[in-house]
């Protein structure tokens, strides 16, 4: 029985579509792929971002150092991150729907103090939600294994009573090896109607 969902939040509850952002803040292509390759598509430093082990103009700089010849742009697109996240409207009506079936509701998402600090309206729906943890609070991102144990340690959830729902494939195979439900996120359209009836049935 499904006693309690765990949400990721990016590209889940929030939009983040970088290629829209650094199309508007630039409107050229060259720029565009340059900065993109800097920052988007540097999972290293990134990474250490939602770790919260360095600070958020240690990674700037970091970021800097990898778009040689664009620095300029790359610390204007990191300044201004907090405009790319959106809510997704459906967010805080699932969470209440959910909720209103006697579940419990908590978030597990890889994100960063910087990104709470300049769009913390993106996460108006975490008010909704019973907790949940940052991988910048526990310096672990996600799929290791250890950051889901933490988010069922500190709420006393039984992994096999959660259902996980997170739109990368290796994220919910970090869940489903400590033994929790989880299921990819494609889209709501897909998603929402084949989650719902998972409760349900289970």
């Amino acid at each position: 029985m499904i006693k309690n969902v765990i949400f990721d939040i990016g590209m889940v509850l929030i939009t983040f579509n970088w290629d829209q952002y650094v199309h508007r803040l630039f409107n050229d292509e060259e720029t565009e792929q340059a900065v993109t390759a800097a920052t988007w598509h540097n999972p290293t430093i990134w990474n250490e971002l939602d770790k919260g082990v360095l600070s958020a103009e240690e990674v700037c700089r970091l970021f800097e150092q990898s778009g040689k010849g664009y620095e300029k742009q790359v610390r204007l697109a990191f300044e201004r991150m907090g405009e790319c996240p959106e809510q997704q409207p459906y967010a805080i009506p699932w969470i209440e729907e959910l909720k209103a079936k006697g579940l419990n509701v908590y978030y597990l998402s890889n994100y960063s103090y910087y990104l709470m600090d300049v769009c913390p309206e993106a996460l108006s729906f975490t008010k909704h939600m019973d907790g949940g943890v940052f991988s910048c609070e526990e310096k672990l991102t996600k799929p290791d294994p250890e950051i889901y144990r933490r988010l069922c340690k500190k709420y006393g959830l039984i992994p096999s009573e959660c259902l996980f729902i997170d739109d990368l494939a290796a994220n919910v195979a970090g869940a489903q090896s400590v033994g929790l439900n989880a299921v990819q996120f494609e889209s709501y359209e897909k998603n929402y109607p084949e989650i719902m009836r998972f409760i349900d049935e289970i």
